[in-house]
């Protein structure tokens, strides 16, 4: 069951709608968001935003730029800080982390963001190993072999000697995915990580986050990727002026949009 306590716009009927249930979903709670603020300076980027998200479930979180969907992504690992609400994440307090309780939360929580931020300097391999070996304390040959596994997953096991630069844009993501596959996550993070590439490279990144849904890893995506969105997501969010103005099922809201605000959105082809 999917919760969201400020659906959609003020005085909208979806608001006292109950909860939806989703298909076929896990009925563990990984990500419990209750009524959620962020501001910056007089700025208030997230008013009042909740929601609930099951283990195993793809969330897609779409919406124009400035909506707050990578603000809500951000806090979900403690990126940003929040000034008022709830969030509970894989079983984490989030509200005011200390430096150790941070620390724990992002052995839990992978979050990839559009830049790759890998180590020009290092190789493949080493750029995976790197938190294994300082943060986890496994020793290099435990290390390489996780890096081993997770390249396979993402499809580079050939590259793991190779250096950042011999990359493309979409296997510089892939290997920035592999990275935090590394740690074991409970919960996978993607900040429009395909937006900077271009068609071909946009779907090899896309492949391996659908195979990593099929095997059940929970993931929240931001994304521009509407058919991705409609075609593998159990649940669909759409943001508009920090808001959660309109969630559930991907088919449910594509066909039946709710609000003026989300049939302009899918309208214009964002």
């Amino acid at each position: 069951m999917l919760e969201n306590n400020a659906l959609g716009p003020p005085g909208s009927s979806r608001v006292s709608e109950q909860p939806q249930e989703i298909v076929n979903s896990p009925t563990e709670l990984i990500v419990s968001v209750k009524n959620l603020v962020k501001r910056f300076g007089a700025l208030q980027v997230l008013n009042g935003v909740s929601l609930e998200i099951k283990r195993g479930q793809l969330v897609a979180i779409v919406g124009r730029s400035g909506s707050g969907k990578s603000t809500l992504l951000r806090c979900m690992n403690a990126l940003e800080s929040i000034e008022g609400g709830e969030l509970q994440v894989c079983g984490h307090d989030v509200g005011s982390p200390s430096r150790l309780a941070r620390r724990e939360l992002r052995s839990d929580v992978g979050i990839v963001f559009q830049s790759y931020n890998l180590f020009p300097h290092l190789t493949v391999e080493r750029n995976i190993t790197l938190a294994l070996t300082a943060v986890k304390k496994h020793s290099r040959a435990e290390a390489g072999v996780i890096a081993s596994r997770v390249l396979a997953l993402v499809g580079l096991q050939d590259k793991a000697a190779s250096y950042p630069e011999q990359l493309s844009g979409g296997q510089s993501q892939r290997v920035a995915i592999a990275r935090s596959l590394a740690l074991s996550p409970q919960l996978m993070l993607f900040d429009e990580v395909t937006s900077a590439l271009d068609p071909e490279l946009t779907g090899e990144v896309l492949k391996v986050m659908e195979d990593l849904s099929r095997q059940g890893m929970t993931m929240v995506l931001v994304t521009h990727e509407m058919a991705f969105a409609r075609r593998l997501a159990d649940v669909v969010i759409f943001m508009h002026q920090g808001r959660v103005w309109e969630m559930g099922p991907p088919e449910a809201l594509f066909n039946h949009p709710q609000t003026a605000e989300f049939k302009q959105f899918i309208s214009s082809g964002l």
